[in-house]
């Protein structure tokens, strides 16, 4: 997803659509959350003008990141809305805002979608049932067990049992 400068001034009055799959398999090696990702739609346009490129797309695609209670593989799909916008006359406009530089005389999208993908991956993610999947971290053992969120709250405290049987005294 490179383009020079001088092709993307041709097809300023033309317009440009894109609808790519790119393959971002190096992610995997690069990032230690992302265990495999499948080839990334991008799709979209780009508004050229002869000082600056905005490129307005939508990329989708799935990942597979583990499970952060039971460490086994998780299908995390992700569609990303954005619009990137590369400078081609950086004196131009203030640099401190939210825009791209080109490098040299090439504008590469591909370095900017891998970075909206790491920004992508939430903090945790969970399974829908780790007890059942093969290699999953155990969910009890010798004094201890996982408890649902659900199962805390209708648990009642040992230490506060004697309370409840002094209100049921009281209404009899």
């Amino acid at each position: 997803m490179k383009w020079t400068i001088s092709q993307l001034n041709q097809l300023q009055s033309k317009g440009l659509k894109i609808e790519e799959e790119i393959d971002l398999s190096e992610l995997v090696t690069s990032h230690q959350d992302i265990r495999d990702i499948s080839p990334v739609s991008v799709s979209g346009r780009a508004d050229i003008s002869s000082s600056k490129v905005t490129f307005h797309l939508s990329i989708s695609g799935s990942m597979v990141l583990p499970c952060s209670r039971t460490l086994v593989d998780v299908q995390y799909p992700f569609s990303i809305d954005t619009t990137e916008t590369f400078l081609l006359k950086p004196a131009d406009y203030d640099t401190e805002e939210d825009f791209h530089l080109a490098e040299g005389d090439i504008v590469d999208l591909t370095p900017i979608i891998k970075e909206i993908l790491i920004l992508e991956i939430p903090i945790q993610v969970f399974c829908d049932d780790g007890a059942n999947e093969e290699g999953a971290a155990p969910q009890s053992g010798k004094d201890w067990e996982v408890i649902t969120e659900e199962d805390q709250n209708n648990k009642i405290d040992p230490r506060l049992a004697g309370l409840a049987k002094f209100f049921e005294n009281e209404e009899s």
